[in-house]
């Protein structure tokens, strides 16, 4: 359910600003809404004290941490120490990169060096490098001495000694490096116990991270505190905040409000895009919230709240599309097991796996899948559980499945509807949309007729014309009826065609359901066929049975994902107008 909220207007003298800010953070209820951008130098100071720590906190991993407390001046010190330890890194990891790519010249050439040639020199011999193609290897001179030092890709690496400097080759000469391979060894290992003793440094930093985590949450605080203060607007000594608080906590702002002196404007929101949202269910219900978070998604203050239908449906969405007891079974173990190691971890998200699990084992018991064996299912209990029209592994059942999807999606829809329904109960407009009902059940029938060929009842024509009717006339109510009702026909067939079309887009759970049982008895064929006669034809049949099924079990979650949540994210929500649109509740607080 969306909780109800007051726009509040709170009016302070310039001198009581910080005092009542404080009280109001103590409070922690009233979500501010800015009257003007904030900005100022301590807004500045703290957002670049926390993009230092967030820098620091990316660069730490996880130490023991020490016995000894830090206060904030210690704290401010290991950070700036951290920066100064991460950019000399830096600066030596690209010096060690520079020197490793000078000593990839002496893999090619070997341990040649400017101070070696001219050795040569004075001993009268002139040794010159090149670089040529294996056709320049043909086009050298009869006399001249030359070696092939190395080949790499087309390119050849040649060695020519002369008896005058003068003298040279038609290629590409290459010139040797100053300094000797013994040299740049020896700095690159200095530079890498450099870094190293670096990294020890950075690890020892690490045990503070605590402090470091604490010294960022208390930065936000600050950061939050200044932008509020500087967000709101003044006019000579006085101030003026604004936000948004939950009805039921309203008399508590208010009466600190009367007890610090503040005067204090409490009303009805006027424009619902600038109201946040704060969303509270009972807690069985709650446990759809972790897959909200993982849409990002949030309805609008003036939209709806779909968490009850949402947690109902896609929960016989993902039992419909897994469709198998055997992959439940394993997910209820799996549940069990991460659950136990991670103690700490919220229990809403375990709660959802073990209800969508056990409908999982339900569903899969009821359609006779276990695994994609089908005489699993023939067993003395297991089979007493099998409904016989929808087993899954009874061709004809096909048909009745795709009209139970069609049949699922047409309730879904009008549940929508009705929502809306019951929302605008008090106006014309509640016509307009149990009108949409009987559009939504005339297209069930037309789907059944032209996918499955289906009778089409009698009353259905009645009943499409009746809805049109209704939505014609009701759904921009206007003084001016003929008005009104030319602008509702302006989209009503692009409209009605949708519906059709969302009707049968339920068909997915169906298909997707029916894949996974195909692939999971396409595997267990496979594996049969490869015998279990010998101990390796057994273990190639246990792999295949392994990767088969656990690709399956991935497809099917990924269909949850695309099919499961699109159901009701995009068909459900259209039909209700969900613009999802909405602001997070976040109220101004100390903690």
């Amino acid at each position: 359910m969306i909780v109800k909220m007051k726009k509040m207007t709170l009016l302070v003298s310039f001198k009581d600003v910080n005092s009542a800010l404080g009280r109001l953070r103590d409070l922690g209820f009233m979500h501010i809404k800015h009257m003007r951008k904030p900005s100022a130098h301590a807004i500045d100071f703290y957002e670049h004290r926390l993009q230092i720590l967030n820098q620091v906190l990316s660069l730490l991993g996880d130490s023991g941490v020490q016995s000894e407390d830090l206060d904030k001046d210690q704290i401010s010190f290991y950070v700036k120490e951290v920066i100064i330890l991460d950019k000399e890194r830096q600066k030596l990891e690209n010096r060690l990169k520079e020197l490793e790519d000078k000593r990839i010249w002496f893999k090619q050439w070997g341990n040649i060096s400017f101070h070696s040639l001219a050795e040569l020199k004075k001993s009268g011999v002139f040794l010159k490098l090149y670089v040529g193609d294996k056709k320049s290897l043909r086009r050298l001179p009869q006399e001249s001495l030359v070696y092939v030092v190395g080949k790499e890709g087309g390119k050849v690496h040649l060695a020519a000694f002369f008896d005058r400097e003068e003298e040279c080759l038609n290629l590409l000469e290459i010139e040797a490096p100053h300094e000797n391979l013994y040299s740049l060894e020896r700095k690159i290992i200095i530079v890498q116990k450099e870094i190293k003793e670096i990294k020890e440094e950075l690890t020892k930093a690490a045990a503070y991270k605590k402090y470091f985590i604490q010294f960022q949450e208390d930065t936000l605080k600050e950061l939050e505190f200044y932008r509020v203060r500087f967000g709101m607007a003044h006019e000579e000594d006085i101030c003026c905040l604004q936000g948004f608080c939950p009805r039921e906590f309203v008399p508590e702002i208010t009466k600190a409000a009367k007890k610090q002196g503040w005067a204090i404007v409490v009303e009805e929101p006027v424009d619902a895009q600038e109201v946040p949202t704060f969303i509270r269910n009972p807690r069985w219900v709650e446990i759809i919230r972790p897959v909200f978070k993982f849409m990002g998604t949030l309805p609008g203050y003036g939209e709806y709240d779909i968490s009850f239908w949402f947690l109902v449906f896609f929960s016989m969405f993902f039992a419909i599309l897994v469709g198998d007891a055997g992959y439940g079974l394993l997910f209820l173990a799996v549940t069990f097991f991460v659950q136990r190691k991670l103690k700490q971890a919220q229990k809403n998200i375990f709660f959802l796996l073990y209800l969508l699990s056990g409908l999982t084992v339900l569903w899969g018991a009821v359609t006779g899948t276990w695994f994609g064996f089908e005489k699993i299912a023939q067993l003395p209990v297991l089979r007493s559980l099998v409904i016989d029209r929808i087993n899954s592994f009874t061709g004809s059942n096909q048909i009745f499945m795709i009209y139970l999807c069609f049949f699922i999606g047409a309730i879904h829809l009008t549940i929508a509807h009705g929502i809306r329904v019951f929302r605008f109960i008090n106006s014309l407009f509640a016509l307009a949309q149990a009108g949409w009902i009987c559009i939504v059940w005339s297209v069930f029938f037309v789907a059944g007729n032209l996918v499955l060929n289906r009778v089409v009842p009698d009353f259905t024509l009645g009943l499409f014309v009746l809805g049109v009717s209704l939505v014609t006339l009701f759904s921009k109510p206007q003084k001016n009826i003929l008005k009104g009702m030319l602008f509702s026909l302006a989209g009503l067939p692009l409209k009605i065609i949708s519906s059709f079309s969302d009707v049968v887009s339920y068909l997915r759970l169906f298909a997707v359901g029916y894949a996974t049982v195909a692939v999971a008895v396409a595997f267990n064929s496979m594996a049969l066929e490869c015998g279990i006669n010998n101990i390796f034809s057994g273990l190639l049949a246990a792999l295949i049975l392994f990767l088969g099924h656990s690709l399956n079990i991935l497809l099917s979650l990924m269909g949850v994902v695309v099919h499961g949540i699109r159901l009701n994210i995009l068909e459900f929500s259209t039909h209700l107008d969900m613009q999802w649109s909405g602001i997070k509740y976040e109220p101004f607080r100390a903690t």
